[in-house]
């Protein structure tokens, strides 16, 4: 096995490594406020609400990530351009590159799978501390943002960390869509350098560093915020 092509594509593993991490943190940041909204909507939303939110993550968690990805770089991308004065606007650099369509997908595909986690993390909360908030005269507001949603975090956080793990394993997908990840990067090594092992024992050695790196960060969170039974 050799390594020597490493000093060639670095800056492009570099590059790819930076696509990998941002695709991350949109997809998680943004995923995991939706998940917030959704988790509510079925524990304390109305009947529509309920059912909005239901079917939501019944589509997401039930069909495959790549076809929801295709969708909407294949379907919603061709039609974007149709819209008037779009290729005009200020936005058209965003919305034309495949990584947008790749963050969107993701970003609503983690919120499914993470509404499910915050909704049973939701329930969970013991009834007598959201009775005491209660007993304070606390509002519905006040008793969700000091109470029952950080508590309901707190319960669902070892979850969540594998969630997390999860999505970083889905970043390779964006390869699908033009996205020059860790794993397009390597494709290309692969292609121009005829290198089979060594860009993949790469990319390997970089989900696994990272992966560690998320499990040993969530654990210190634990501990720090240790769930009281």
């Amino acid at each position: 096995m050799t390594f020597s092509w490493i000093a060639s594509y670095w800056p492009l593993l570099l590059t790819g490594a930076v696509q990998t991490l941002t695709l991350l943190v949109i997809s998680v940041t943004f995923g995991f406020v939706i998940a917030i909204g959704l988790a509510f909507s079925q524990v304390s939303g109305g009947p529509l609400l309920r059912t909005l939110a239901r079917g939501y993550c019944t589509f997401f968690r039930g069909t495959p990530l790549l076809i929801q990805l295709w969708l909407l770089y294949y379907g919603v991308g061709s039609l974007l351009p149709m819209i008037p004065g779009i290729r005009q606007s200020m936005f058209w650099p965003i919305l034309r590159e495949g990584f947008f369509f790749a963050a969107v997908s993701f970003t609503l595909n983690y919120a499914a799978y993470e509404a499910e986690v915050l909704r049973g993390a939701l329930l969970a909360v013991p009834k007598g501390e959201l009775e005491a908030g209660r007993a304070f005269g606390m509002s519905p507001i006040t008793l969700t943002r000091r109470i029952w949603l950080p508590r309901a975090i707190r319960i669902a956080l070892p979850t969540i960390a594998g969630e997390v793990v999860m999505q970083l394993k889905a970043t390779p997908l964006a390869f699908t869509v033009t996205v020059m990840d860790l794993y397009a990067v390597a494709s290309k090594v692969r292609q121009d350098t005829l290198l089979v092992y060594e860009p993949l024992i790469v990319v390997t050695v970089f989900y696994l560093v990272l992966t560690a790196i998320i499990a040993r960060s969530f654990r210190f969170l634990e501990a720090q915020v240790p769930v009281r039974r």
